[in-house]
């Protein structure tokens, strides 16, 4: 029997896939700040809803317990509170949901022995860090329990990367079986667009502390912040020491944000300018034009963010922006490669 047959790839992009609309539902839930909706986690019980009124009104009175309600939400109708507990309900079953669509072929796979002794390994990988994604998703909303009426942004900064980083590990193994025969590589231009990645990675972590801090409703103007000002005084008086107004500060994370998505506009600009003196194949030249193309159209997206105070439909689409973009930038990895 083969190995590491289409249906391994299949099921590698589907779980592909989930982990895309996974994380779009998780910027619909963050924005609509409805996070803290659901305030305890049951695994088994949590994935059915209320079903009547009574359950509806159990679950709003424990939802009245917690600092959102008291500090923010106590004007709050029981109808409010089911706009936001679906996004939240609705955002767990899909995580449970995709941890039984890698599971449970993953064990089909194996007993079947239709996995390579690699793509065995590889999967294990991604089934711990799908049960990492979980844990650090019930931990980011515990940070919003306690006396704050928010999640801690360090955890939704963790939980989101987190959710990118497996998405591009599922798609890169898929990778790895769509293109098994390895080739000659050029290691100073494969190292660039590694470079290029983890400027990437630390632009989404970036995203996720602007939107933690909602630091997106501030300095509403672009290409400059308030007042005219490249960079405002703000940026650097918020928090004391100095170095906490680019991770904690409203102002800092949002001009380190706006540095860092010129950086990887730079760097791509200047992965497809080297290309052009390299001999290319179908699918690197593809991977590169996808880039660029993808990384406009998320800067504007950016701007346009910024420019109309963050409406909910374009923070996701910001949001779907910074998915497509790692897609791109994997593939393009991968097939300067392997």
């Amino acid at each position: 029997m083969k190995k590491d047959n289409k249906k391994v790839i299949y099921w590698l992009l589907t779980g592909c896939l989930l982990i895309f609309i996974m994380v779009v539902v998780g910027g619909i839930t963050r924005l609509t700040h409805s996070g803290l909706s659901i305030s305890n986690y049951k695994l088994i019980s949590g994935t059915i809803p209320p079903m009547n009124d009574v359950e509806w009104q159990e679950a709003f009175n424990l939802y009245k317990q917690y600092p959102e309600y008291q500090k923010l939400n106590n004007q709050f109708t029981l109808q409010d509170f089911k706009d936001i507990y679906f996004w939240e309900w609705l955002h767990r079953v899909i995580g449970r949901f995709i941890g039984l669509v890698f599971f449970i072929p993953f064990l089909y796979f194996l007993i079947k022995k239709q996995l390579s002794k690699a793509t065995v390994k590889k999967s294990i990988v991604l089934l711990c860090l799908g049960a990492f994604q979980g844990f650090l998703g019930w931990y980011m909303v515990k940070s919003g329990l306690v006396d704050n009426p928010d999640v801690s942004h360090y955890r939704l900064a963790a939980h989101l990367t987190t959710a990118f980083i497996t998405f591009a590990y599922t798609f890169w193994v898929a990778l790895d079986l769509i293109f098994p025969n390895r080739k000659k590589i050029n290691k100073a231009f494969r190292n660039l667009i590694r470079l290029s990645l983890a400027f990437i990675i630390l632009q989404i972590i970036y995203g996720a502390f602007v939107a933690g801090l909602d630091a997106g409703f501030i300095h509403n103007h672009w290409p400059m912040m308030s007042e005219g000002k490249f960079m405002h005084q703000t940026v650097y008086i918020e928090q004391s020491p100095l170095y906490k107004n680019f991770i904690e500060g409203k102002s800092g994370v949002q001009f380190v944000h706006r540095i860092l998505a010129y950086i990887v506009v730079l760097f791509i600009v200047l992965i497809w300018k080297k290309s052009k003196k390299l001999n290319l194949t179908r699918y690197q030249s593809k991977g590169i034009n996808m880039l660029l193309i993808i990384v406009c159209i998320q800067f504007l997206l950016g701007v346009f963010t910024i420019l109309l105070q963050v409406p909910v439909w374009l923070g996701v689409a910001h949001q779907i922006g910074a998915f497509f973009l790692l897609s791109a930038m994997t593939f393009t990895m991968h097939r300067f490669s392997k």
